[in-house]
């Protein structure tokens, strides 16, 4: 076994026991999602919430004020849904990139995701003006869309750089995510230095923040994670197979380079929906899969599963905390919570192990 994929094994739980863990990470998730629409500056309570997320999922018939509909199930809901599918996807593209590239400090960023995101959010915050009016949208309305144009376009950048001789090594694919960050942050920085009337703005969608996002961002979220979900979770054996090495993998009749490939595009298309919607929100995708390692084992195929009912729950209270640590109707950036609560957790893991 190469030295450089021990992390990803540990001794695997029994079968009722993975079977209770994940019945318990899906309970958890669940429960998440209407005690999360209780927090918020609009008092309401608890009953008043509950009543109003069964009329809003068409559970009850009962009259409720449009007010209570509006914050409840317009605005609550949807940033909890949002936040439930966005922490998954990171968690489960970062399962996904430790795996294929055997690296334990892989996470839905090392292929320059967030950077070219974070461009193309900053050209459209500084140049938004003029190409909202060329697209007939509003400027705000342009950010996501070039956030995820960036993306992607990071994505085959990175991907065409990493193929090297006409496969995707893993060393190869990650020097090509450090040069395209580097490229692509250097930019962000020239943007920013020469219109500084947007660094604000541009700096605080950076940090990650799911403040303003409705349902309307569902659909562009929705794009690129079932896709990339689709490709990362139906290879989950293939995972398990390059965790052995590529000489081994190769010997048991995989093709090394097509995985490790439609592994590498699954994850990042995932992420880019996610940046493109909530801006760059670090660590879930990093300190969830281990953390998972400790509780489900090496196996990909519990671990994807887990991954995505865990780092949905950690994003959904991270941005509960977010929304409520500040008074007033201000909040904190999702990005900066999580990595205030990500940080030193992940720093006591290392340290433990």
């Amino acid at each position: 076994m190469p030295t450089d994929a021990a992390f990803a094994f540990s001794r695997p739980p029994e079968s009722r026991s993975l079977r209770l863990a994940l019945a318990g990470l899906a309970a958890l998730w669940l429960i998440s999602l209407p005690l999360a629409c209780l927090p918020g500056p609009f008092p309401l309570g608890a009953g008043e919430v509950f009543q109003t997320l069964a009329v809003s999922l068409g559970l009850s018939d009962a009259p409720v004020d449009a007010s209570r509909l509006l914050v409840v199930g317009q605005i609550r809901l949807a940033r909890v849904c949002l936040a439930a599918l966005c922490g998954g996807a990171l968690a489960v593209a970062g399962v996904a990139l430790q795996g294929v590239l055997r690296n334990p400090l892989a996470d839905p960023f090392t292929l320059g995701i967030s950077a070219g995101a974070a461009c193309g959010a900053s050209m459209a915050i500084a140049l938004g003006g003029g190409l909202a009016v060329w697209f007939g949208l509003s400027q705000a309305g342009l950010v996501a869309p070039a956030a995820l144009a960036g993306a992607l376009l990071a994505l085959c950048g990175a991907l065409w750089l990493g193929r090297g001789r006409g496969d995707f090594s893993r060393e190869s694919v990650i020097l090509a995510g450090i040069a395209v960050a580097a490229f692509l942050g250097a930019l962000v920085a020239l943007v920013k230095a020469l219109n500084e009337e947007s660094v604000t703005s541009i700096v605080f969608w950076i940090l990650g923040s799911l403040q303003g996002r409705g349902w309307d961002s569902l659909p562009l979220l929705l794009g690129t994670f079932a896709p990339g979900l689709l490709a990362v979770g139906l290879g989950w054996r293939a995972l398990d197979v390059l965790s052995l090495g590529d000489e081994q993998a190769a010997q048991l009749g995989l093709n090394v380079g097509r995985a490790r490939f439609w592994f590498l595009a699954g994850a990042s298309c995932m992420t880019a929906g996610c940046v493109a919607v909530a801006g760059v929100i670090g660590f879930v995708g990093l300190v969830v899969p281990h953390v998972l390692r400790l509780l489900l084992g090496p196996g990909h195929g519990p671990l994807l599963t887990g991954a995505f009912f865990g780092g949905g729950v950690l994003l959904i209270w991270a941005d509960v905390l977010a929304r409520s640590v500040l008074g007033g109707g201000q909040e904190l950036p999702v990005g900066v919570v999580t990595a205030l609560l990500g940080g030193p957790f992940f720093a006591l893991l290392v340290r433990s192990r």
